[in-house]
């Protein structure tokens, strides 16, 4: 926002130096970038945020000074010499889209000469970076860069049937604009129109159909509001950015609307003679009421750490346009003024009264009272297992909690129940909350398959909703998890979320027979007597319900069970110095005989020298070994904490490894 010092003084007493008066509104918010000589007026170049449109304009700025210096504002009078016919008799006024344009108002001067502004205006212009362009024109700039509301001044003549029509434009419409480049329209799109064709982009540029010429006498003032979102997407969607658009992105002042109209007719009278009609034609909602905010003094001592006193803030508050309702030792309440539609809080009243008071003026030591905080056990829980999945390739998805049907019934290893039937779909068919994350993060995997993304792995932390009769759902927090991995390397990731969670209970396995998995590669995951969670390798028939084409491994935990059995709360443990012994063992079992019970049979025996057990790999020699048989290797690591083993201690270790699972589990040593 450009700035003209001399315009500034027609509003506020600028007493101080230029450097002052810019460092000075830096400090308060508005950012200095910096200031030229436009002739013998500085132009000086604020950096206004987004939630300030009342400083896109010279009063907002000058408003700033005022409270900051303590000086008395000024705001010219618009109250402009009318005729006695009304201008209601001349122009009518139709809004059809009140969403994009909540209120329109119309003034009508007759007469006018179109010529040169003058001097004094044409300056004042330029230093705000506008050039000018006739009287009738400048006059909606100046009056937009004095107040910042965005102004039109259509030739009255011209608009079919003295009529405004505010709608949406038509599909396949066009639009002549002022710079004279045709833009294609939307439906999403605002305009003014005339009784036959678009004559404005609302919000963003007028038609170059009904522009101020030289021959035009009568002018049609256009003040309205216009919906942010809407100038913001069509200016967009254009490519064509203005500053009636950029101010209409950011907001502007309901309650301004009929000063600007005031002012612009009263002006244009001045600098291009003419009569206005009397009266305005205003359509659309009134401005609406504004809201109380109160303001408790103590708050300020407890989020800034300083005292400042109440006549102040009440100052302070009162220079910035706030209405005081009613206030006492202890706080005080106000409404905020229409110009600004950031302030809703009680923080933002803390914020202003602190700004404008000075934030050099809180001492470094300033004790802002502060009480610790520590994140939940779950999120410690959750922000592992995400490091662990990100770490091991896994990328984070997030989908809808309800399922289509067919989805729904693919798979469900949590529950039997039916699931809970929702009335109002949250997708296309989906009417059933999920009952396990799986068939979401397989929907996402068939997704990337369609886009010739293959090998893509997923995780999803979200909640399931188990059925529980008549009795509301368990909603159940789980991780889910997809990849194209080996059972084995899936398993591992789930063994490093165990680890790195410091769990001390072992994951206990069962086999778990489900259609949905390939048979003899699924199992049951346990904690204790906790039930864990599942992992399998999906089998074809239900992935291609999905639309899966490859095989993918699958597993889901509940995160509720991960976070009982966890320890948050980091231990030190001593690694023995002493060096450790491995031996292989090879047994040949039946077929049926898991991994987990061979382990289980070997720890069981082998003493305090155990230090761990690791499985190696499976294999199967018919005609070797026999039909229904396996061969299992795996390593079994001894140590002492306090001597180095023997040889003949860590065979003894192996020896009573290797009855226990001949003895309980029928297995065969191989030497």
């Amino acid at each position: 926002m450009l700035v003209s010092r001399d315009w500034l003084t027609d509003y506020v007493d600028l007493g101080m130096p230029t450097d002052e008066l810019t460092d000075r509104l830096a400090m308060s918010g508005l950012n200095h970038e910096g200031t030229e000589m436009v002739g013998d007026d500085p132009s000086i170049d604020l950096e206004v945020t987004s939630n300030r449109g009342d400083c896109l304009g010279h009063i907002g700025v000058a408003r700033e000074i005022s409270v900051l210096w303590e000086q008395k504002l000024q705001i010219p009078e618009a109250e402009p010499t009318v005729l006695a016919e009304s201008v209601s008799n001349r122009v009518r006024v139709t809004i059809d889209c009140p969403d994009l344009c909540p209120r329109y108002t119309a003034r009508l001067v007759r007469g006018v000469k179109v010529g040169p502004s003058p001097d004094w205006m044409i300056r004042r212009l330029m230093v705000a970076g506008i050039e000018s362009v006739n009287n009738i024109v400048d006059v909606t700039n100046y009056v937009m860069l004095e107040c910042g509301q965005p102004l039109h001044a259509f030739d009255f003549a011209k608009l079919a049937g003295g009529q405004i029509v505010v709608r949406n434009a038509r599909q396949g419409e066009t639009l002549e604009a002022i710079d004279h480049r045709s833009y294609p329209l939307t439906e999403s799109m605002c305009v003014i129109a005339d009784s036959k064709s678009a004559v404005a982009i609302a919000g963003v540029m007028g038609g170059a159909a009904t522009e101020i010429s030289g021959e035009t006498t009568d002018v049609l003032i256009e003040v309205a509001e216009f919906q942010q979102i809407s100038a913001r997407n069509t200016a967009r969607q254009l490519k064509l950015h203005s500053p009636s658009s950029y101010r209409f992105e950011r907001g502007v002042d309901s309650h301004n609307v009929d000063w600007a109209s005031r002012r612009c007719a009263d002006l244009m009278v001045q600098v291009a003679g003419g009569e206005l009609y009397a009266g305005v034609v205003d359509e659309g909602r009134p401005p609406q009421p504004l809201a109380q905010i109160e303001l408790r003094y103590s708050q300020i001592d407890r989020l800034i750490g300083i005292n400042i006193p109440t006549d102040e803030i009440e100052r302070i508050l009162g220079g910035l346009g706030c209405s005081v309702v009613a206030s006492d030792k202890t706080s005080i309440t106000v409404v905020a003024p229409s110009w600004r539609r950031d302030l809703t809080r009680e923080v933002d009243l803390i914020e202003e009264v602190t700004r404008v008071y000075g934030y050099d003026k809180i001492p470094e030591d300033a004790a802002v009272p502060m009480s610790p905080s520590a994140k939940r056990n779950e999120d410690r829980v959750l922000a592992v297992v995400r490091n662990v999945l990100t770490a091991s390739g896994f990328f984070e998805v997030i989908t809808a909690s309800a399922v289509v049907e067919r989805w729904s019934t693919v798979v469900s290893p949590w529950t039997d129940e039916e699931a809970i039937q929702i009335g109002t779909a949250m997708l296309k068919g989906s009417h059933c909350l999920r009952r396990t994350l799986i068939p979401s993060l397989m929907g996402i995997r068939s997704f990337n398959e369609r886009q010739g993304n293959q090998a893509v792995s997923v995780f999803e932390t979200a909640h399931v909703y188990l059925p529980r009769g008549s009795e509301l759902p368990k909603e159940q927090r789980n991780v889910g998890m997809l990849c194209d991995a080996s059972f084995e390397q899936l398993k591992g990731v789930v063994e490093s979320i165990i680890e790195l969670l410091h769990i001390g209970t072992d994951i206990r396995t069962e086999s778990y027979e489900n259609a949905f998995f390939e048979a003899g590669r699924s199992a049951t995951l346990y904690l204790g007597e906790q039930l864990l969670g599942f992992i399998g390798i999906v089998a074809a028939k239900p992935a291609k319900v999905v639309g899966v084409r490859s095989a993918i491994a699958i597993a889901e935990l509940d995160l509720d069970v991960l976070q009982t059995h966890c320890t948050l709360v980091p231990r030190h443990v001593a690694h023995s110095t002493q060096p450790a012994i491995t031996q292989d063992v090879n047994m040949i079992v039946d077929e049926s005989v898991s991994w987990a019970s061979i382990r289980d049979a070997a720890t069981s025996v082998a003493g305090e020298t155990l230090d761990g057990i690791e499985y190696r790999e499976t294999y199967r020699d018919v005609k070797q070994d026999g039909e229904g048989k396996k061969r299992i290797l795996f390593t079994i690591t001894m140590r002492a904490e306090d001597r180095t083993l023997t040889m003949d201690e860590a065979n003894a270790v192996r020896d009573r490894s290797v009855a226990n699972i001949e003895s309980t589990l029928g297995g065969k040593h191989v030497q």
